[in-house]
C-alpha cells in the first residue's frame, strides 16, 4: 500500500480529519479530534515507510510476537501504540486495513457515548 492509498483509506472513515499538529512532517489522522494514525512523511520519503496505530495492549503484544514489522510505537505510549514497518513486505494490505480499522475502533470506544452516537 502506498502512502496515498493509506491516506485515502484513513480519511474515508467517518468523521476523520487529517492534520499536522506536531510539525510539518507528521501527518496525523483523527476521528472527532482524537488521534488514531500517524505517519512521518519525511521518513516515508526517505524509504522508512511506517505508520503508528493505536492498539489494544494485549493484541499489541500478540502482533509484536508474530510480526517482525510490528513493534512498540515510535515516540508513542509503548503500551497502546504500535509502529507498523511497511518496508519489510510482511504486512499485507488486508492486514494493514484491519489494523487501521482496529485503531479507529479503539479510539471511538474511548469516546463519550454522545461522541460515539454522533458517528452512527
Amino acid at each position: 500500500m502506498n502512502i496515498e492509498q493509506l491516506r485515502q483509506y484513513c480519511i474515508s472513515k467517518k468523521e476523520v480529519t487529517e492534520d499536522f499538529p506536531f510539525d510539518p512532517d507528521t501527518l496525523v489522522f483523527k476521528v472527532l479530534g482524537k488521534m488514531f494514525a500517524l505517519i512521518g512523511l519525511e521518513k516515508w520519503e526517505a524509504g522508512q515507510k511506517a505508520v503508528n496505530l493505536k492498539c489494544d495492549p494485549d493484541y499489541a503484544e500478540e502482533l509484536r510476537a508474530e510480526y517482525e514489522a510490528i513493534y512498540p510505537g515510535y515516540h508513542m505510549s509503548k503500551k497502546h501504540w504500535n509502529t507498523i514497518d511497511l518496508t519489510l513486505d510482511e504486512i499485507s494490505p488486508k492486514l494493514l486495513t484491519e489494523l487501521i480499522d482496529h485503531s479507529y475502533e479503539m479510539v471511538v470506544r474511548g469516546m463519550s457515548k454522545k461522541m460515539q452516537d454522533s458517528l452512527k
